[in-house]
């Protein structure tokens, strides 16, 4: 059986002590030391509440790792929100934090699966609904930060068309399309087209 590597995080010695007895006893996990951390598949960071320093920690370690699993005492939506912008596929309230609820989370992380709560991930998505209904539709965007014409001119690209054939049957001009591309590119600092569809890709927005 392969073990996954998991590095523990914790803002104080009493919460990483905890999580880390959680963990003990359970083969399919090795927990590393601190040198060890950029070997981690998962890191696991343990707060009380998602504010100020832990945020700034969070964003860090989104720097430095991939998959983030978030283990806080408390959390509001806002912070919810933060958490996955950062990068958190994973969250585990405290109280709920058992060494196999632990392990079920990382194990799905380590797969590249996502593991909230499920009223946390409703309310999740309640806020994203609002944002998308009060916010973004008024100005024709979409969360990924693209309108609905890039949406559209992205999707032909990524089928293979040309400017021509995308001009056609989107009822634009071949310049309006290479205006669309090339504002996209430009404000999101995207090198051409294929990284463009790639950015969609990775955000499921095509």
């Amino acid at each position: 059986m392969q073990r996954v590597p998991v590095y523990v995080h914790a803002t104080d010695p009493i919460s990483w002590a905890g999580v880390t007895g959680q963990l003990a006893g359970h083969p399919e996990i090795r927990v590393l030391n601190e040198a060890e951390a950029d070997q981690a598949a998962v890191t696991l960071i343990v707060v009380d509440t998602l504010t100020g320093p832990a945020t700034q920690a969070l964003r860090r370690l989104r720097r430095e790792q991939n998959r983030l699993v978030l283990v806080p005492a408390a959390i509001d939506d806002a912070q919810l929100a933060t958490a996955v912008e950062c990068g958190v596929v994973g969250v585990v309230r405290r109280g709920e934090a058992s060494g196999n609820r632990l392990v079920e989370v990382i194990t799905s992380a380590a797969r590249g699966e996502g593991s909230v709560p499920a009223d946390l991930l409703g309310r999740l998505l309640n806020q994203m609904r609002r944002l998308q209904r009060e916010v973004l539709d008024p100005r024709g965007l979409t969360l990924g930060g693209l309108s609905t014409r890039e949406v559209d001119v992205l999707r032909l690209v990524a089928d293979g068309f040309e400017t021509r054939e995308i001009a056609a049957k989107l009822s634009y001009s071949e310049r309006t399309v290479k205006n669309v591309v090339h504002g996209m590119t430009t404000r999101l600092h995207l090198r051409n087209r294929a990284h463009a569809v790639a950015y969609a890709l990775r955000h499921d927005l095509i």
